[in-house]
């Protein structure tokens, strides 16, 4: 047991650091750290003594691996759970959280190394200057159980260049390095052993400066090398029309992506589906966490959640019995429905100081 805060906040050399710290869960964000993230943010926002904000990681194994989906299974399995739950709380702020780091007026840098998954990604690939390492494993695993790419997923997927973010999305590829810049969730690549050195030079030098200093160039891409197929595969509307033309593609790595997609929920990836390519048609980041909060808040009431965490999570048996379980059985109506507003509990993130 420790009485260390679960993030440690502190200001030091015009420095706003912000250090998630929860290192056997892989860091893993919680309602109240994203609360005190939230608040530290928007007071430094206006603090001449914060030239810039610095996130990371406590321990070897990641930045964070995502949303303690213990905490949101409780919740889910109740059935009635909804926008007024702990979990419909958390995500509000949550998302109210990913906005404000997209549109944080200082820079904000982020060390992504190792694992970062899911409420990861929503902390980190929103900034203005992240910084992947030889050790960084990006990913949306959500419609593995049962969920949607939220945290602002779906807008860094969709505006992923080709159909890189629709593959990404519906087999819960996990990226590289070179994968991460290359698809628009990373800037910058520092190997592991010059982080510390990186991170004592912000305190002296610029942003700018301190990265140019250590950054190397990307390691290759296999998302960007594979383009060809992914693109003319994923390009369909359907999830079924996709896994058709990656199992006519005779490659192996389509043959193994249309593998992948059939092993996960067909209800999460057809809304997943939907949710990307709406997002395309959305004009900012802020419009599609509204998006994305009525298709969370929908997805919080279903089978598939519970199911899927129960198998990956709690149970760890690895076979969930999804419901509907093939693709042919889940109906327009029903992807529509995740996508339903939610009338006063509507997702606001239009200014800093909203608090639901």
């Amino acid at each position: 047991m420790t009485d260390e805060p679960e993030v440690l906040i502190t200001v030091a050399d015009g420095l706003g650091l912000i250090t998630l710290n929860r290192p056997r869960a892989i860091n893993a964000l919680n309602h109240p750290m994203a609360l005190a993230i939230l608040d530290a943010l928007r007071s430094w926002a206006t603090d001449d003594a914060v030239r810039a904000v610095v996130v990371t990681g406590a321990g070897e194994r990641g930045l964070c691996a995502g949303g303690d989906i213990v905490a949101i299974h409780a919740d889910a399995k109740t059935g009635t759970a909804g926008a007024s739950s702990p979990t419909g709380k958390f995500w509000r702020d949550e998302y109210i959280l990913n906005a404000l780091i997209g549109r944080y007026p200082k820079p904000y840098v982020v060390i992504m190394d190792g694992l970062v998954m899911g409420g990861g990604v929503g902390l980190s690939a929103h900034g203005s200057h992240r910084i992947v390492t030889e050790r960084s494993r990006i990913g949306m695993p959500e419609v593995g159980i049962g969920f949607v790419p939220d945290v602002g997923g779906t807008h860094l997927l969709a505006h992923a260049p080709g159909e890189i973010g629709t593959h990404v999305g519906l087999t819960t590829a996990r990226m590289h390095a070179g994968d991460a810049i290359a698809a628009g969730f990373a800037d910058h690549y520092v190997p592991s052993e010059s982080i510390p050195e990186l991170l004592d030079t912000l305190r002296t030098e610029t942003v700018e400066a301190a990265i140019a200093k250590f950054a190397e160039a990307a390691p290759s891409s296999a998302l960007a090398a594979q383009r060809g197929w992914i693109d003319s595969c994923y390009r369909a509307d359907t999830v079924e029309e996709i896994v058709a033309a990656l199992q006519a593609d005779g490659s192996p790595e389509a043959a193994a992506a249309a593998t992948d997609i059939l092993a996960k929920s067909p209800v999460a990836l057809k809304v997943t589906l939907r949710a990307l390519r709406a997002a395309r048609e959305l004009d900012s980041l802020e419009a599609t966490l509204r998006q994305e909060y009525r298709v969370s808040i929908a997805s919080l009431g279903s089978h598939d959640l519970v199911e899927g965490i129960r198998a990956q999570v709690i149970d760890k048996d690895r076979t969930p019995q999804w419901r509907p379980a093939t693709l042919a059985e889940v109906s327009d109506n029903r992807v529509a429905a995740y996508f339903a507003a939610l009338g006063p509990a509507e997702l606001d993130v239009t200014t800093p100081e909203v608090r639901a």
